[in-house]
């Protein structure tokens, strides 16, 4: 295995900040390293953090924006929630739906809206409350109509039971409720009170109509699982049958004498998959049509799939294959189930499901993101066939398209060409041309909700340095209308914690592409004297550290160990998703958690040889989920460059993560055996010569418990000393329970302090 050495090479300073927005309680620090004496406002602590208000960002809406241009909102009055209409042109605010309307018949408290969506009318509201968690997000709960016209407030599934109901949605006549009620379909008339009608049969425990398992929602970002027809007279759906996969088994060992166990269906790579199938079922009952999709329902995978424009019958789907390396968008006639496919793309390391299928000229033809030319680009696909045409031609990546706007002719999209860690609105024509910034000169990360006719955009921005703002602006022109939060007492705050340095930099290389990364230095730092260093990674194909907006939490606490005398780095390595063009993304194919312990030793080694005041004993590394995989690859594979590290919530051994995201990566285990050796960490732990610490949730349904105690065993075979920290029932973000996040990072804190000494020698 070739390793990439970092040359001595000038940093090429992309931003240099100095902030007040670091500080140091140095009463935790050793005394030899003690920072001079400063007041509680300009320290940071683990409480501060994660325990209070102090650094609480505030946001705005959720907005919804409206077909007459305007745009509704949920606002909380105090005495509950109502939902109110801004006029974008004027500031003009209308009570659309008043507190006093969303309390229930009897009821003291009006319903607390977690969300909300206007009939195709409008005069009818559904309200989303009393929400539980399944899987990573709340999507089951109760749900109520609101007639506007009548007043009246009606909750659904009457005869039900309570808080089972998921992803309820008008038909387009606004006649009826579709939702899902206990893993089968079921439809509500509204004019009239009858019960509400079960349309799909069969949902248990592993058979899902309507909705999805575990795999599907965490890797295809599926939850709602079924579609009104255009003319509400059909439902399309998605059956996913768990029969036959792998059941991983969670155990709560503190709810009593004996543990509760949950039993979970969980492909592991290279094992049996779920069996997926689309129904399509009359709004008034019957048997469904199944569609003939071509391929195997076990190891062909449905992304996507919503009715097709131009047609009342026919169905777009996106089939991708097990291997990952097609997406086959097929058309299906909901009548007879036959599928046809119009377009097919392909890449020999992986494609994307595409969210930005949007279509155009009645149908005639779709937009669709592909890498096809070597950046992620807008095309323009014809329905009957052909070969697709560029849209955005530049050399650059479209990150996310946010509005096809046909009647104006023209595309909004992020996009960063010349700097990967930002995001900027550009705009470019439909029929195809050169793209133009929309966003005014500057840095930072620029987000946006653009109205449907393209005139106005709620725009948010921020920076590494400064929390979001957002404001309504005109488009455009980009001009600031009005400014809905600032985030002031956040600013205020961060203005009072002591001077740090903060800067951006990219580290050319002789033998391999640039890498970006970021630094922030201690508060009393010295150039004359030599300081340790923490890295944070990620490092896999799912996520990027490096960028220029607002951390939270996670960036304050790196502040926090700036504070503490370490000088704290993070570095994008090769495969990381930044908008650095294709090769850069896909060249880690077959081969996840090698190229990435490889830049990340040599950003180590470069920056060392850059900056003589980086103490090469002293540099350790943490991450978490994939950054806590890629610290346990550093450590074992790399441990003459790293002194510590902090594995959170990792993945040891690629074969026990799902089929989905590894296989898109890595292939089966079985096609890669070599591959998989090679990206698992748990290969090398004989090569573990520092300290460790492993940090995990025993309730962990996404990165299994499992994974740690398997390395945990490897570690004691071979005789490896290491630390370890174990949370009962939590899941993998680790936050459930009084007083869990301020123990995780106290426990962190201590453990840096004890095994990587801090401040200058």
């Amino acid at each position: 295995m070739t390793r990439h050495r970092a040359r001595p090479f000038p940093l090429c300073l992309l931003a240099l900040v100095p902030l007040a927005a670091c500080g140091g309680p140095g009463h935790l620090r050793s005394e030899s390293a003690a920072a001079p004496a400063e007041s509680p406002a300009s320290r940071l602590t683990v409480e501060r953090i994660f325990a209070s208000d102090d650094f609480a960002v505030r946001g705005f809406g959720p907005v919804r924006w409206l077909e007459d241009g305007g745009w509704s909102t949920v606002e909380d009055q105090g005495a509950g929630n109502e939902i109110v209409r801004y006029e974008p042109a004027t500031g003009e605010r209308r009570v659309l739906v008043a507190a006093a309307a969303l309390t229930p018949p009897g009821a003291e408290k009006p319903l607390r809206v977690a969300d909300y969506q206007w009939s195709p009318d409008g005069r009818k509201l559904l309200i989303f409350t009393n929400t539980r968690r399944v899987w990573r997000y709340h999507t089951r709960g109760d749900y109520w109509v609101l007639d506007l016209a009548g007043g009246g407030l009606r909750r659904l599934g009457a005869g039900l039971d309570p808080t089972w109901l998921q992803f309820a949605k008008f038909s387009p006549d606004g006649g009826r409720v579709a939702y899902v009620y206990r893993n089968d379909i079921w439809v509500e008339e509204l004019d009239t009170d009858g019960p509400p009608r079960r349309l799909t049969f069969g949902g248990s425990d592993t058979v899902s109509h309507g909705t999805f398992d575990w795999v599907y929602e965490e890797e295809w970002g599926l939850r709602d699982g079924f579609r009104w027809s255009p003319d509400g007279r059909w439902i399309a759906f998605w059956e996913i049958d768990d029969d036959g996969v792998g059941v991983y088994t969670l155990q709560n060992l503190t709810a009593g004498l004996y543990p509760i166990e949950k039993r979970i269906p969980y492909p592991k790579a290279g094992t049996t998959n779920p069996i997926c199938r689309i129904g399509v079922v009359a709004a008034d009952g019957g048997e469904p049509v199944w569609l003939e999709l071509p391929g195997d329902p076990r190891d062909d995978y449905v992304a996507r799939m919503e009715w097709a424009a131009g047609s009342d019958h026919e169905l777009v789907l996106q089939r991708i294959n097990r291997r990952q390396d097609t997406n086959r968008v097929l058309l299906a006639d909901d009548r007879t189930g036959a599928c046809r496919e119009v377009f097919a793309d392909h890449d020999p390391a992986w494609v994307e499901v595409c969210d930005d299928l949007v279509w155009i000229e009645g149908g005639a033809a779709f937009t669709w993101l592909s890498e096809r030319d070597g950046w992620r680009h807008l095309w323009r696909v014809p329905r009957a066939g052909g070969e697709p045409e560029l849209i955005s031609d530049f050399a650059g990546d479209v990150i996310e398209v946010l509005l096809v706007d046909e009647k104006a002719g023209r595309v909004w999209f992020l996009a960063s060409p010349e700097d990967p860690g930002r995001r900027f609105l550009f705009v470019v024509p439909l029929a195809g041309g050169r793209p133009d910034r929309v966003t005014p000169p500057g840095g930072g990360w620029h987000d946006y909700q653009i109205s449907r006719d393209g005139r106005w955009a709620i725009h948010t921005v921020s920076s590494f340095a400064t929390p979001p703002r957002i404001e309504l602006v005109s488009l455009p022109d980009h001009r600031v209308r009005r400014v809905f939060e600032d985030n002031s007492e956040v600013r205020a705050a961060l203005a009072g914690l002591a001077r740090s340095e903060e800067l951006f930099f990219r580290l050319e290389r002789d033998d391999g592409p640039p890498l970006d990364g970021w630094m922030i230095k201690p508060p009393d730092f010295d150039p004359a004297r030599r300081w340790p260093a923490i890295f944070h990674v990620y490092g896999e194909p799912a996520g990027q550290t490096v960028t220029d907006r607002w951390g939270g939490r996670t960036g304050l606490w790196h502040r926090l160990l700036a504070q503490q005398g370490y000088v704290v780095i993070s570095v994008d390595n090769r495969g990381t998703p930044a908008p650095r063009g294709r090769e850069w993304r896909k060249c880690v194919y077959g081969q996840i958690g090698v190229l990435a312990a490889e830049d990340q030793a040599a950003a180590a080694r470069g920056l060392c040889a850059e900056y003589p005041w980086l103490d090469p004993e002293r540099l350790g590394i943490w991450g978490w989920s994939g950054g806590g995989s890629q610290t346990l690859n550093s450590l074992f594979r790399h441990p003459e460059v790293w002194a510590a590290g902090i594995a959170v919530a990792a993945v040891p051994d690629q074969r026990l993560y799902d089929t989905i995201y590894q296989e898109r990566y890595m292939n089966t285990p079985q096609a890669n055996p070599a591959g998989y050796r090679a990206g698992s960490p748990i290969t090398f732990a004989a090569g573990l010569a520092d300290p460790l610490l492993l940090v995990h949730g025993t309730g962990d349904d996404n990165v299994h418990y499992q994974g740690c105690a398997l390395l945990i065993d490897e570690l004691v075979r071979l005789g490896k000393p290491f630390d370890m920290m174990a949370y009962p029932n939590r899941s993998h973000g680790i936050y459930e329970g009084e007083g869990t996040t301020t123990h995780l990072y106290h426990t962190m804190l201590r453990w840096w302090l004890a095994h990587l000494p801090a401040g200058p020698r």
